[in-house]
């Protein structure tokens, strides 16, 4: 296979740790499966290393391959695993600029399993990702090395019937990262199929490129929820995923969004990046909890559109008192897996009920054109920037609820500035006010 390259003595390790390309029809699930193969793994110092370099648009990186591994709940570590290479023609080398820290992440971090997906077998974590492309397989002609992607994380067979019918979020097959038994993108390198690397455009920075997969999550939720202009759309749960859930709905015509959430910094978050409402959630029922907001926030007989994005049960219960009648409901926060949900009142409304999982097709190029078009700013959504090495104080911040969105740099980056801290609602990084509030 011929490839092209702006790697400098390419690695030709074995292929730990690259995502599986199915790009190809005839992919088995053997291949499919390539990352979960088992690797030799160094534990390593974060200020001492050794590594030959490779170059883009004349600059010098570390040419290292460190990950940051999840052994068990509260156990992880930084090691070196070799660098991924490519083994088709459709796949793309990625060194991996900067992630996002996902609920999901802290979840396996804190409890290491999350259902019936278990952490078994050291897992690298992370998968909100975006990257510079250093090398293409040899059918790739959409990019070349030097370009700036957002990485989508979860890889279809591309063969199953969920597939053929455009719903390949749900493909029983898919190979997702950060998922068990699947390594993860908090890594040097990543290898993905062409097709899940979505090119950057100049006015959207790599930073902003990884917060492209939570607003992808978003941008299917509110397609769910087929929000048109004019419509009142009421978002339980007012972090990351609820905040751009607000922003997409303002993007799609809604004219009246309401964030609610029992945190007052969230909420005044909510106001400054597109919500027209909010509402503190009350310590009383549903019901009497749904008649509130709705006189509160002048929504007549109810909303059109709620959508709960929190998993928290008595916001489910409320989000179906507070839907008006042939109204829409969007599950899409996840919870406990069984819930005392309000059916008679959905019966009685004949509310229309979906769920969203994930993201599918057109979600993630939406998304990079809703951020490239000004029409939602993620940037705003970022408390801080930090280096690689941090990453697990990193998550203890995300996990206390010190913060809206953290970056992490990946291990070849430059030294980054640091965490900002919640003072007043507000995120305070280096001495300078931001805007920010609670994850």
């Amino acid at each position: 296979m011929t490839a092209h390259s702006i790697l400098h003595e390419p690695n030709c390790a074995q292929n730990n740790g690259a995502a599986p390309d199915p790009a190809i029809a005839q992919s088995t699930q053997q291949d499919m499966t390539v990352s979960n193969a088992p690797s030799k793994k160094t534990s390593v110092s974060l200020s001492h290393h050794c590594v030959s370099l490779y170059s883009i648009a004349n600059i010098q990186f570390d040419r290292q391959n460190l990950c940051f591994i999840l052994n068990k709940p509260h156990h992880v570590e930084f090691a070196e695993r070799p660098i991924p290479t490519i083994s088709t023609a459709h796949q793309v080398l990625v060194a991996v600029n900067y992630t996002g820290i996902c609920g999901s992440d802290v979840h396996y971090w804190e409890h290491g399993r999350i259902g019936h997906f278990v952490v078994k077998d050291p897992m690298v974590l992370g998968h909100e990702s975006a990257g510079t492309v250093v090398e293409v397989g040899s059918a790739v002609n959409s990019l070349k090395p030097g370009d700036r992607v957002a990485l989508e994380p979860g890889y279809p067979c591309r063969q199953c019937i969920d597939c053929l019918a455009g719903r390949y979020n749900l493909c029983p097959e898919m190979v997702f990262a950060a998922t068990p038994p699947y390594d993860g993108t908090l890594t040097g390198f990543w290898v993905a199929p062409f097709d899940f690397c979505y090119k950057l455009p100049d006015n959207v920075s790599t930073q902003e490129g990884a917060l492209i997969e939570p607003l992808a999550v978003a941008v299917h939720i509110v397609k769910q929820a087929q929000v048109a202009p004019g419509n009142s759309v009421v978002i339980m749960g007012a972090g990351p995923v609820g905040l751009l859930c607000a922003a997409v709905a303002k993007s799609f015509g809604a004219t009246k969004i309401v964030s609610v959430d029992i945190v007052q910094a969230k909420l005044d978050f909510a106001r400054q990046l597109a919500s027209t409402h909010t509402y503190i959630s009350q310590r009383i029922s549903p019901e009497d909890n749904a008649k509130a907001l709705i006189e509160q926030c002048d929504l007549d007989k109810g909303a059109d559109v709620v959508i709960d994005a929190s998993g928290a049960e008595s916001s489910i219960q409320t989000s179906l008192h507070t839907v008006k009648m042939g109204g829409t409901y969007v599950q899409g926060g996840m919870g406990k897996a069984d819930i005392s949900f309000p059916i008679m009142a959905m019966c009685q409304k004949e509310v229309t009920a979906r769920g969203s999982f994930r993201y599918g097709p057109g979600d993630y190029k939406l998304a990079i054109e809703l951020v490239a078009n000004g029409s939602v700013n993620v940037g705003k959504l970022i408390s801080g920037v930090v280096d690689f090495a941090q990453a697990e104080d990193a998550f203890k911040k995300v996990k206390e609820g010190q913060v809206i969105k953290v970056i992490i740099a990946g291990p070849n980056e430059p030294a980054q500035e640091g965490f900002g801290s919640i003072t007043n609602g507000k995120v305070t990084t280096n001495g300078t006010d931001t805007l920010g509030g609670c994850c």
